[in-house]
């Protein structure tokens, strides 16, 4: 059981994220002030050799963010609130990384949360502008790495709506890349942790953040998506998708 005072500060991240993603005011950016284009950096750990699977990744990557999100340290006066105010309040950019060996090392040691799934390891770190991403993370590649989908057994929408652990659901038909799936993923357990009662979210961050990443064909996400629970993202389509695509969704479990 974690002391009060965790518990306290976990309710404060908590409401800072629920009031900035309920703020209609936010959002805003100006390429001209670089200050203002505010990023959260994921870093994917992809081994060459034993790369993970794609699903487990996936997953790492949306708990890894939503624990920054509600992190102790975001409910205290420093600089881990200051950086997740300064994001919210602009658009909620998030940049995905590969990391491997060494670079992968490297990056432990900057402020952060890291999760594992299955084969996978992901790292969410506090956002920045994006001029000021810390030099270990800005040598990470971005682009042009790809895992294969593993051909799971695709879930129905009735078993993703009723079952037991949080699911995030990411649109398999728009062929986004694994960085910007991951990103999605981040995106929609986040926003599932700003939509939820504040006991709820204590439980969850408590329990670990249990939850499961699937890539779905568009017509089963489609109908997850319809459903009045469903936490829906919609992207500003800076990267591989048009803006307001529908790109993943997150639902909370029963």
């Amino acid at each position: 059981m974690l002391e009060q005072q965790l518990i306290d500060d976990i309710r404060t991240a908590h409401r800072l994220l629920h009031i900035a993603m309920e703020d209609p005011s936010r959002g805003g950016e100006d390429p001209a002030d670089p200050a203002t284009v505010q990023a959260m950096q994921i870093a994917l750990h992809i081994p060459k050799q034993e790369p993970p699977k794609r699903a487990h990744l996936l997953t790492a990557a949306a708990q890894a963010v939503v624990a920054v999100c509600m992190d102790p340290r975001a409910g205290r006066d420093g600089a881990w609130r200051d950086a997740l105010a300064g994001w919210y309040g602009h658009r909620i950019r998030k940049i995905a990384r590969r990391a491997r060996g060494a670079s992968w090392d490297h990056v432990q040691a900057l402020p952060g949360c890291s999760a594992t799934n299955g084969t996978a390891q992901a790292r969410a770190f506090i956002p920045s502008a994006v001029g000021e991403v810390p030099h270990d993370i800005a040598k990470l590649q971005i682009k042009g790495t790809e895992l294969p989908h593993e051909g799971e057994q695709v879930p129905t929408a009735e078993e993703i709506l009723t079952a037991p652990t949080p699911s995030v659901i990411i649109d398999d038909s728009l062929g986004m890349s694994v960085g910007k799936a991951a990103a999605q993923a981040g995106h929609a357990s986040m926003l599932l942790a700003a939509a939820m009662e504040e006991d709820w979210a204590l439980s969850w961050a408590q329990a670990g953040f249990p939850l499961v990443v699937h890539e779905l064909p568009q017509d089963v996400f489609a109908e997850v998506v319809a459903d009045k629970t469903t936490v829906v993202v919609q992207d500003a389509g800076f990267t591989e998708v048009a803006p307001g695509s529908v790109t993943a969704a997150a639902v909370r479990g029963h």
